[in-house]
């Protein structure tokens, strides 16, 4: 009797602490998607939204994932946002932050990066947050 081997079941993405999801590092939509896929919980709809947003802002932005964070740039030019999952909301880094106007109210110990944290409740001005992601897009990348 022939034996049939079925198709290994997909493995579901690990969550790291924070419920951060660990995804390979890779370039383009599809890792992305992949992190966005694997968000827990309501984190998911807001990773969706944002990327939305993003392509929106910026159309062609260029998209990786690096150290289990999305990332948003201009190719060849650097990144000039960043996504993660923390347990009760998800951050957005704006890694030439503290250039946009208004800057972005969340303070980094480096002395350039803004972030932006989303709670399940908050309130988001998408308007704003699409307007920063246009500013930020023109400023030099990081060079990660």
């Amino acid at each position: 009797m022939a034996r049939t081997t079925r198709p290994a079941a997909k493995a579901e993405p690990k969550l790291l602490s924070g419920g951060n999801p660990q995804i390979a590092k890779g370039h383009g939509d599809a890792p992305v998607k992949a992190y966005i896929a694997a968000m827990p919980g309501w984190k998911r709809a807001v990773g969706e939204r944002l990327d939305a947003l993003i392509e929106r802002a910026v159309p062609g932005v260029h998209k990786a994932v690096k150290w289990n964070s999305p990332l948003y740039g201009i190719d060849g030019e650097g990144w000039f946002l960043g996504i993660h999952c923390f347990t009760k909301y998800v951050k957005v880094a704006f890694f030439r932050g503290q250039s946009l106007q208004p800057v972005p109210p969340g303070t980094s110990r480096s002395g350039d990066t803004r972030y932006l944290d989303i709670r399940e409740d908050d309130a988001f001005d998408e308007a704003q947050f699409s307007a920063w992601v246009k500013q930020a897009s023109l400023l030099p990348g990081e060079r990660m």
